[in-house]
C-alpha cells in the first residue's frame, strides 16, 4: 500500500512539473506578470514578480487538479501522464 501511494505521489509531482514546463508568461501593460498553462482552462495567475506569478500558477494548478480529480473531470494528458487512468485503479 505504501509503495502504491508513493508511486501516485511521484506521478502527480511529475505531472505538475511537466504542466508547469508548458506555462507561458507575458508582461502586461501594468508591468505585472501574467501566466497560464495552455490546455488547462481557468489555470492562470497574475503577480508583480515573475517568481510570484510562477508560484501562484502552480498553486492554482494544484487546486484545479484536486477539484478535477474529485469531480471526475477529464484532465489533460501531460508528458504521457494520464491522471484519470491512475485514479481509476
Amino acid at each position: 500500500m505504501y509503495l502504491e501511494l508513493r508511486k501516485e505521489i511521484e506521478m502527480l509531482t511529475s505531472y505538475i512539473h511537466a504542466a508547469m514546463r508548458l506555462a507561458k508568461y507575458e508582461i502586461l501593460e501594468d508591468h505585472t506578470y501574467y501566466g497560464e498553462i495552455p490546455g488547462f482552462q481557468g489555470v492562470w495567475a497574475n503577480a508583480a514578480l515573475l517568481e510570484a506569478c510562477r508560484d501562484e500558477l502552480q498553486s492554482v494548478l494544484e487546486d484545479w487538479l484536486i477539484l478535477g480529480l474529485r469531480m471526475g473531470h477529464d484532465l489533460p494528458v501531460v508528458a504521457g501522464i494520464n491522471l484519470a487512468a491512475a485514479e481509476a485503479h
